[in-house]
C-alpha cells in the first residue's frame, strides 16, 4: 500500500466514526488530513524525481566506465594509436625454474635484475634473456635484430 492509499484509508476511517463537521475536533481531523494528504503526494512526487535521478545516475556511471575502458585500454582489444603503447606496461613474462619446476611470472621491471630468487625453492637463479628468439607479431621492437 502506498503512502497516499494509507492517507486515504485513514480518511475513511476518520468519516466512519461519523462526527459532526461542525465540531472543533472534526474540523481538527480535516486539516490533519489534508496536511497528510499533501505530504504523501510530495513524498510521490520526490520518489518519482529520485527514481529519475538515479537511472541518470546508472547512464552516466556506464559510460564513464566506457570511457575509463577506452582511456586506460583494459580491454585485449588495444586501439592506440602511438608507437608507445599503454598495454605494454603490464606485459609478463613466464619462466620456469630449471630445479623445482616452478613458473614464476617476471614483468618489465623484474627483467632489469640479474638475479632472482625462485617462490618455489628459493634458488637464486641468474637471468640471461635473449629476444632475439621473439617471433611475436607485434611492433614491440624484439624482432628488429633479425
Amino acid at each position: 500500500m502506498t503512502l497516499t492509499e494509507k492517507v486515504a484509508y485513514l480518511k475513511g476511517l476518520a468519516e466512519g466514526l461519523e462526527l459532526d463537521k461542525d465540531t472543533k475536533e472534526a474540523k481538527l481531523f480535516d486539516a490533519i488530513f489534508d496536511i497528510l494528504e499533501d505530504m504523501a503526494l510530495t513524498v510521490s512526487d520526490i520518489d518519482e524525481d529520485l527514481s529519475a535521478c538515479e537511472d541518470l545516475v546508472d547512464a552516466i556511471d556506464e559510460d564513464l566506465d566506457e570511457l575509463e575502458e577506452y582511456i586506460f585500454c583494459e580491454d585485449d582489444d588495444c586501439d592506440c594509436f602511438d608507437d608507445d603503447c599503454c598495454c605494454d606496461d603490464d606485459e609478463l613474462y613466464e619462466v620456469e625454474c630449471p630445479l623445482c619446476g616452478e613458473e614464476i611470472l617476471l614483468d618489465e621491471e623484474m627483467l632489469d635484475e640479474e638475479v632472482i630468487e625462485c617462490p618455489g625453492c628459493g634458488e637464486k637463479l641468474e637471468l640471461d634473456i635473449d629476444f632475439d628468439d621473439c617471433d611475436c607479431d607485434c611492433d614491440c621492437g624484439c624482432c628488429d635484430d633479425e
